[in-house]
């Protein structure tokens, strides 16, 4: 993918997950094109908005993707809806798994409860960044 025009050196950066594996892993679903769409609890604040440009990094930091936020909105954990959370691409192959999941990652991060809010966005690759590129 070619033709970004803002230099990427410029944007924020972020890695998936809570763990250099988890980084790594949800970032080759990037790459390979599944996972579009990713979700936070609201009280990490708001991360992004629509038009946003971020440099994803692998789990040993090193910038590997540039995506933009297509959509961003809030809703309670128990009303995300399978046309979103398989957006995510994880691999999950239901709803039920996706929720299995992501309460074990919230539960590990702050704490669950199925009412809890929900940012949850959906994003573009813009650009693959070569392995190894310098920040």
């Amino acid at each position: 993918m070619s033709g970004y025009l803002q230099d990427w050196r410029s944007l924020e950066t972020f890695s998936f997950g809570d763990n250099p594996e988890m980084a790594d892993r949800l970032l080759g679903f990037v790459l390979a094109g599944a996972k579009t769409a990713t979700c936070w609890s609201i009280a990490d604040g708001q991360q992004t908005e629509v038009g946003k440009r971020m440099v994803v990094k692998d789990g040993a930091g090193a910038p590997r993707a540039v995506i933009e936020t297509v959509t961003l909105e809030q809703m309670r954990f128990i009303d995300v809806p399978w046309s979103f959370a398989m957006h995510e691409g994880e691999g999950d192959e239901s709803l039920q798994d996706w929720r299995d999941g992501h309460q074990d990652y919230f539960t590990r991060n702050g704490g669950f409860s199925p009412d809890m809010l929900l940012w949850c966005e959906r994003f573009r690759l813009i650009e693959i960044l070569g392995e190894g590129a310098q920040s």
